[in-house]
């Protein structure tokens, strides 16, 4: 399991690796929580251990949030400290094909899409979605493929 900071820089350098690499902190929180989703929906298993939170404009991984906060809807720059090889090439995959599937939408896109879906609806403001909640959520989005 990782940590959901290894994740987020994993998704920041993806999206500058494109042309038009847009990565703002909505539509990042919005990518977190699809990778978490069918990560546990495949894996049975989170694939980070920090909860996912039921806020206003959908959901939020709180730390990453403040982490990134400063750049408000601005794209946040290439990390640092940023190393692949943390993530192996499994969770990888998932990652890549999360974001092909979601990332070239608007976080905004994004966050109107979770509030349509079960996890966030289900769920109270400020209050943690369940890994079940999510996992049956999206075992449900696999198996209609």
């Amino acid at each position: 399991m990782y940590q959901a900071s290894d994740i987020a820089k994993y998704f920041i350098h993806y999206a500058n690796l494109e042309e038009d690499g847009m990565m703002t902190n909505l539509k990042l929180q919005k990518l977190l929580y699809y990778a978490q989703g069918f990560y546990l929906a495949l894996f049975n298993q989170p694939l980070f251990r920090e909860e996912i939170k039921a806020w206003q404009y959908g959901p939020v991984v709180e730390e990453i949030y403040h982490t990134y906060s400063e750049y408000l809807r601005n794209p946040i720059p290439e990390p640092e400290d940023f190393n692949s090889e943390v993530i192996t090439s499994e969770a990888q995959e998932l990652i890549d094909e999360v974001y092909s599937v979601f990332g070239k939408y608007t976080g905004t896109i994004l966050a109107n899409l979770t509030h349509q879906e079960k996890p966030w609806m289900s769920t109270d403001t400020n209050q943690t979605i369940t890994h079940e909640l999510m996992s049956d959520y999206f075992k449900s989005q696999i198996l209609k493929d």
